[in-house]
């Protein structure tokens, strides 16, 4: 009995160490990790939790140069750490990839001709392109750019996330266009030293409290027109820009447009693109409010009149203030009587990224420019070094962010040969024709325009 108690005890002892060796499926074997001290509760059954989905090798593309354009030069400066991590990422992504990313900076003057006849000679001069909307159009229509559908999956950062890149506004009944996310800041930017010289209301307050609109804007402006030395002459103004812009942005802020690209439809004859016509030319010739320092009221140049500092208000974006000699505000342009505020201004220069047809590989070209942005964000918003390079004050550029950016309207009545925009304003704003006839005179001129581009 004392021999088969021992040899028990030994057996007892044997299979007690082979289990706890062996211990597969034994709860001891699949003791979670200590939880990490900031609480969070650890993972359950780690051992049965399926591994990450391995990433699938990079597609070896030979040394290819990956072209992309625009009319200025797109490479990041490193001036900043923003900057300073792209370009490592670029380096990253062209050792990933084996091959070479190139910024093709072309004349704005011969970027269109250049685009045109590679496209049409089926070698595109770049891989990726940059183009405004009001070259875009006819672009698409004629078949030389391919819809993002093309060459962006389900896996896409656009398609999902959209923090590298978004899809930029729909054109030509699709969505073609692409970018990085940014900050527009286009609206009415007002010359705070004259403000403060005249004892006028800051815009910004008149915002907030709901009082800023057409009405106010004129009152305001008619305020600022001054003679400030006594020498019988006005040396301050309330307002400058150019008429044809003006038009199409109190038209945009009227919940108008001057043309209907998705419906392929003349507005001139829109009732809120006649009523902010009207409304300009009281600033112009009723009121006399506006300062045309080349004389010509029609004269693109007179979109920088601002710059002399002796105009209260002005309609600006934000890259037309660098090297300012006074101090600046911004609020959105006024909502007309049939506006709101999901709509305040005319994005006459709204561009963006397109892939040519033509361009070989194009998914492929596509995800590497994608991946150039993945990198850890330095910004707590999208711009914020630029803008806090141009704005002073955290004010003008939550006004940006909160009530600016993305309320514009795209516009794009530059893509329709012969539409008759200038035309219109100027028999309106230098001519003084009722704006009623003018709109009728030139509705079946503006309408031709819109259809002979459709086919």
């Amino acid at each position: 009995m004392r021999k088969m108690k021992g040899l028990s005890l030994i057996l007892f002892c044997l299979i007690f160490l082979l289990s706890a060796c062996g211990g597969g499926n034994n709860a001891a074997g699949n003791t979670p990790p200590p939880a990490p001290e900031t609480g969070n509760k650890a993972p359950e059954n780690t051992a049965e939790s399926e591994p990450p989905a391995a990433e699938e090798p990079a597609v070896d593309l030979g040394g290819r140069v990956i072209k992309v354009a625009a009319w200025w030069d797109l490479k990041p400066a490193g001036a900043t750490a923003g900057e300073k991590a792209r370009l490592e990422k670029i380096a990253e992504v062209e050792k990933k990839y084996n091959c070479k990313i190139e910024f093709v900076n072309v004349p704005f003057e011969e970027y269109m001709n250049k685009f045109t006849t590679s496209v049409l000679a089926g070698e595109p001069f770049a891989d990726i392109v940059q183009l405004e909307y009001k070259s875009a159009l006819p672009a698409i229509l004629k078949g030389q750019l391919l819809p993002i559908s093309e060459f962006t999956t389900e896996k896409n950062n656009i398609n999902n996330k959209a923090d590298l890149m978004i899809k930029s506004p729909a054109l030509g009944g699709g969505e073609y266009a692409f970018d990085n996310p940014g900050t527009i800041a286009l609206g009415i930017h007002y010359n705070r030293d004259i403000f403060k010289k005249l004892g006028l209301p800051d815009l910004q307050e008149l915002y907030n409290k709901g009082e800023w609109n057409w009405d106010k804007f004129l009152e305001i402006a008619k305020q600022a027109t001054k003679d400030t030395d006594n020498d019988g002459k006005t040396d301050v103004w309330g307002f400058s820009g150019w008429a044809i812009d003006a038009v199409k942005h109190f038209t945009a802020a009227n919940g108008g447009k001057i043309v209907d690209d998705e419906n392929g439809k003349e507005m001139l004859s829109d009732p809120r693109t006649i009523e902010a016509a009207e409304f300009v030319n009281r600033l112009y010739n009723v009121d006399k409010v506006v300062r045309v320092k080349s004389g010509n009221k029609t004269n693109w140049e007179e979109t920088n009149t601002f710059l002399d500092g002796n105009v209260a208000m002005f309609v600006a974006a934000e890259w037309q203030l660098k090297d300012l000699t006074f101090e600046v505000g911004v609020v959105p342009i006024p909502n007309g009587p049939q506006g709101s505020p999901k709509q305040t201004y005319a994005f006459t220069a709204a561009a963006a990224k397109f892939i040519p047809k033509g361009v070989k590989d194009p998914a492929i070209v596509y995800q590497i420019y994608e991946e150039t942005f993945d990198i850890p964000p330095t910004e707590e918003y999208p711009g914020q070094d630029y803008m806090e390079s141009i704005y002073a004050n955290q004010e003008d550029i939550d006004m940006i962010r909160e009530h600016i950016s993305g309320t514009g309207v795209i516009t794009v009545d530059e893509a329709y040969p012969n539409y008759p925009t200038g035309a219109f304003v100027e028999d309106i704003i230098v001519k003084n024709q009722s704006v009623a006839a003018t709109a009728e005179k030139y509705k079946q001129q503006a309408q031709a325009a819109v259809d002979k581009l459709g086919k």
